[in-house]
């Protein structure tokens, strides 16, 4: 008898793990992961798991690393000036937010040891005192754009409306006569806000370091 040949590769990895997890909380959110139906989506047994993972928190943490790893942060190394790494950053941060918007409430809970998630706190951070921030502004700013990355991806300020104008009487609302037509434009004027509140941001900061640079 023939001995079965052995599969080139191996029926589960942590990579496969991972990704299957992130496509189930992409399509149907935080609540459809659990070990049992990783485990069916993956066709193995539910004990398989823990050879990679100990617990379900464990593998929302990978998926949350793994999409702070899709952030481009070549913009702290390439020689670009202080603020316009920030902004390209920002773009970028946003753009894997809102590939993924269901792990978002994981990533705001702080990178904690989350490789990828670290590398990019050291590298805005890197950046800021490499360019004459002191630390402790250097750190504020790194919050302060943490804050308003994760706030932009946690909703659309559009998608908030409904697309009925009867729901907005002039009677009641005389200012919102057109805010039934938000909702089809959802995604431009998510765009355009973003960046208007970006450059808002980026121009305060530009401020204060003029501030800096005179007092150094």
């Amino acid at each position: 008898m023939c001995a079965m040949a052995r599969p080139r590769k191996p029926l589960l990895s942590t990579d496969r793990i991972v990704e299957t997890a992130r496509v189930l909380v992409d399509t149907e959110g935080l609540a459809a992961v659990s070990t049992r139906r990783l485990a069916a989506e993956l066709g193995v047994s539910g004990p398989s798991l823990y050879n990679h993972f100990r617990t379900k928190d464990q593998i929302l943490e990978a998926v949350a690393d793994s999409v702070s790893a899709q952030v481009d942060l070549s913009m702290f190394e390439d020689g670009r000036d202080w603020r316009t790494a920030l902004h390209d950053w920002a773009v970028s941060y946003r753009a894997a937010l809102r590939d993924h918007p269901n792990i978002v409430p994981v990533l705001a809970r702080g990178p904690g040891r989350r490789p990828a998630a670290l590398r990019l706190a050291d590298a805005v951070y890197g950046a800021m005192v490499a360019a004459g921030w002191p630390a402790a502004q250097a750190t504020s700013i790194g919050a302060l754009m943490r804050y308003f990355i994760m706030g932009s991806a946690l909703g659309s300020f559009a998608g908030g409306f409904v697309d009925d104008v009867s729901a907005y009487d002039p009677a009641d609302y005389p200012h919102l006569g057109q805010a039934h037509l938000l909702a089809e434009r959802q995604e431009k004027i998510d765009e355009r806000a973003f960046e208007t509140g970006l450059a808002a941001l980026l121009d305060g900061l530009e401020r204060q370091y003029e501030g800096v640079v005179r007092s150094s």
